[in-house]
């Protein structure tokens, strides 16, 4: 429970919280938002993260596509802020996975950033590869660690990277509506 917490805290833009309204939750279109999330593996994510932000109430299935492909780049990017912070006090290999990892995350919200730019084109195939490419750059960071016996994969960081990837899943499952 308390890793979904973290989940959703991560999944949350700041700008919510800067420009929070009376309620944190949208009481616009629920039924598309539920009809939606309904096709993706993590629902409660889903539902949460879309009813969040203002936006999702007046988005069609593109738009919430749209807004959960932001909430991953903003996870993505907190997760590569937290590499950064973390390679710091490390010994000297610790410190140069991580910062490659950092790179992996800085990728992945490239990629993200692609996948935004397709949808925009209707290119909803060219979307969802781009959300995959995302999910990889992930389990490149994870993997590097096992080049490495010596070095402990961080618990924190685990839980960030399977963040990230139920909510690239979201997504995934959001364009599959779309259709190719």
């Amino acid at each position: 429970m308390a890793s979904f917490l973290f989940i959703l805290f991560l999944s949350i833009p700041l700008s919510q919280f800067l420009h929070q309204k009376p309620s944190l939750f949208v009481n616009g279109d629920t039924r598309l938002i539920q009809r939606t999330c309904k096709n993706t593996k993590y629902y409660d994510l889903c539902v949460s993260s879309l009813k969040s932000n203002s936006t999702s109430s007046k988005a069609d299935t593109k738009g919430l596509a749209a807004i959960m492909i932001r909430v991953a780049m903003a996870n993505a990017t907190s997760t590569k802020s937290y590499l950064a912070s973390k390679s710091i006090n490390n010994n000297a290999l610790m410190k140069k996975v991580l910062n490659e990892c950092a790179k992996k995350y800085e990728y992945a919200v490239d990629a993200l950033q692609d996948s935004l730019l397709d949808l925009g084109a209707e290119s909803n195939d060219y979307a969802y590869l781009h959300v995959l490419a995302a999910t990889d750059y992930a389990n490149a960071c994870h993997n590097m660690f096992k080049g490495f016996p010596n070095l402990v994969y961080p618990s924190e960081l685990g839980f960030r990277e399977d963040g990230f990837k139920h909510i690239c899943d979201v997504v995934l499952g959001i364009i599959d509506i779309l259709g190719w």
